[in-house]
């Protein structure tokens, strides 16, 4: 079945393939934020600096510039419900070494296990992010990515909190405080203690992501090939183009695809360790990131709402870069609770810029659709890199001062949202 079999039947064909993919973007959403936890705490069962801590993210994001020419190579060969079922497995094997992990107390295991989880991530989000554009008309496409972010936003707000119960944050917190009473024996004794925590939900995560992949094997779910989003319109702009480099939009895309991920990882990832350094207790902390996720879902509500019928998809990301520059400013020259409140904001600034940068990045791209979205997969390493500049400037400045590095980020975003998506697409109506 085709996409445009799909859309002739007045959307109720979609129903089936989006609750399944809703689910995957669950699993996006817990696995990715469960590391806004994991930096705090493998800062202490580890014993790192917080630049270190960082790498928890760089880790994981950056295996999406790695495996981006292996899961387009894994979906041609494989197909797309295979090939996402094969992906899950993939995490699962991530997810299975953070068990030696923990009992050696070896962060270079944890970071080649969250490095695997995000290679099997990459392979999902290049089927389903695309899957989910082509699936009904381009103009709602926005829309429908919302309906996705909620699944996947609420799941990030959920993961720190289930893993905080299995965690014990308040004793990790008082064992930092004690280090000085302690024997050095004692200390490291201690430190395997709540290393050792992170053992059960990690066998947990790897039992539902087996039991996912095998539910994915069986689903009923319509193979989507990109090119089928071809139409006339698309042809007269994409036939006389060579490869993906032809389409200034979609590089430019990828850029600002890649400052989004940072700024929103960042808005995610770095809120419980500014919390902690703002004098917050890490048992209070790991309820922040639910508060960016939760902004995020209010922005996606509005998206569903307002979008296309009150706000293009255009204005939509014009305005959320808009919050973005207004927040940040505000968050460094604010302090404590006010500060913490608006990097949790970013969360409302970011909701609707993923949503409205793959349609507009997408547009017109006609056959080239397999090779520019694996492009802008590769954008989501942003994820890796900013966060890690963030806690290198935080080393020298302090966590407060570092969030300027959202600013131009923002920027960028709020020019690709003007003119950027435009680029090179004289002959693409608007």
């Amino acid at each position: 079945m085709d996409s445009k079999n799909l859309n002739a039947q007045n959307g109720q064909s979609t129903v089936g393939p989006m609750i399944i993919i809703g689910a995957l973007f669950f699993i996006f959403g817990f696995v990715t934020w469960l590391n806004s936890l994991l930096i705090p705490y493998l800062r202490i069962a580890c014993e790192l600096t917080e630049v270190q801590s960082y790498f928890v993210t760089f880790a994981f994001y950056i295996a999406y510039l790695v495996m981006a020419p292996v899961s387009t190579w894994i979906l041609d060969k494989y197909g797309f419900k295979k090939g996402m079922s094969i992906s899950l497995g993939i995490m699962a094997i991530g997810a299975l070494l953070f068990i030696p992990a923990a009992f050696s107390r070896t962060y270079i295991i944890f970071l080649i296990g969250l490095f695997i989880m995000g290679g099997g991530l990459a392979i999902l989000q290049t089927a389903s992010n695309p899957y989910i554009t082509i699936i009904g008309p381009v103009e709602t496409a926005a829309k429908r990515i919302s309906i996705m972010g909620i699944c996947n936003k609420f799941a990030g707000a959920a993961a720190p909190i289930i893993l905080g119960l299995f965690l014990n944050l308040g004793e990790a917190d008082k064992i930092t405080k004690q280090v000085d009473s302690m024997s050095p024996t004692e200390y490291a004794a201690a430190l395997d203690q709540v290393a050792l925590q992170v053992v059960n939900p990690y066998i947990g995560i790897v039992i539902v992501l087996i039991l996912l992949s095998i539910w994915i094997s069986k689903a009923n779910l319509p193979e989507v090939k990109g090119d089928e989003e071809e139409t006339a319109d698309h042809h007269t702009v994409a036939e006389d183009k060579k490869s993906i480099w032809s389409f200034p939009h979609v590089i430019l895309g990828f850029i600002t695809l890649f400052l989004y991920v940072g700024v929103e990882v960042l808005a995610g990832d770095t809120i419980i360790a500014y919390g902690v350094s703002q004098g917050v207790s890490l048992e209070d902390a790991k309820f922040f990131t639910g508060l960016t996720m939760g902004a995020m879902v209010v922005g996606y509500i509005i998206g569903i709402i307002c979008i296309p019928k009150y706000l293009s998809q255009e204005n939509a990301l014009k305005l959320c870069a808009i919050l973005g520059i207004a927040f940040t400013v505000t968050i460094v020259v604010t302090s404590g609770m006010t500060s913490l409140l608006f990097v949790a904001l970013l969360g409302l600034a970011n909701s609707l810029i993923w949503p409205a940068i793959w349609p507009l990045a997408l547009k017109g791209v006609g056959k080239f659709t397999s090779a520019a979205s694996g492009l802008l997969v590769m954008g989501i390493a942003g994820g890796a890199i900013i966060p890690l500049l963030y806690g290198q400037i935080a080393h020298v400045v302090g966590s407060h001062q570092a969030y300027w590095i959202a600013l131009p980020c923002y920027l960028f975003i709020l020019y690709y949202a003007i003119a950027g998506h435009k680029a090179g697409k004289k002959n693409v109506t608007h």
